[in-house]
């Protein structure tokens, strides 16, 4: 752990810093600046810290940005390795991961938040883009068994439709506010997603 003292109205205040708390600032920062405009002097700057104390912990900006998409990707790989999105017919296999899925990415917000935004600049981005393929090439097969199964309109292309579905989750980084009562949000979005969001029919 990094700790820094900072004088304060006569006081010395001291800030600890370990790896979780400065991964959360350079997260912040590449949000608020975007990756490839932050600097590990921005990064230092923003903790408190020298940019020695912040080597200390990560080799580099880069080091940063891998865990941070580490941290995103695991969350939604767990996914699909629980016992809800292997067991069960397709559609219900389907409003598992959707609603685990919404889970995630209100849990971890500004991690998933930078990992729908890289865009293959670096190694570590395009390890990322590699990784989300594959995710999404595993909810678009499943999809598949579901319109096999006849439980998905079979007049819609599979991929299309989990093209579709990997959006409108995603969406939910744009607006969503995790102090906002989250616990609703993850039912509330499967059911618009299968159930749609017309009345039903008299």
């Amino acid at each position: 752990m990094t700790t820094v003292s900072t004088q304060t109205g006569g006081r010395v205040r001291r800030q600890n810093h370990g790896p979780e708390s400065l991964l959360q600032v350079a997260v912040q920062e590449f949000l608020t600046r975007g990756y490839d405009a932050t600097s590990m002097e921005d990064l230092s700057r923003a903790a408190g810290i020298t940019k020695s104390s912040f080597y200390h912990h990560f080799s580099g900006k880069e080091a940063l940005l891998r865990a941070a998409l580490e941290r995103a990707l695991n969350g939604l790989f767990a996914i699909l390795d629980s016992e809800g999105a292997r067991t069960g017919t397709p559609v219900e296999r389907l409003r598992h991961i959707v609603r685990e899925q919404v889970k995630v990415l209100v849990a971890e917000l500004p991690y998933v938040t930078v990992l729908l935004r890289v865009r293959g600049n670096t190694e570590s981005e395009r390890w990322a883009l590699e990784r989300r393929r594959e995710y999404d090439a595993r909810v678009a097969a499943l999809v598949r068994e579901a319109v096999e199964a006849g439980e998905l309109r079979e007049d819609i292309e599979p991929a299309l439709a989990a093209r579709l579905l990997s959006g409108l989750v995603n969406s939910v980084v744009e607006w969503a506010r995790p102090d906002r009562d989250p616990g609703t949000l993850p039912d509330a979005v499967a059911r618009a997603v299968f159930e749609g969001i017309l009345p039903a029919r008299r």
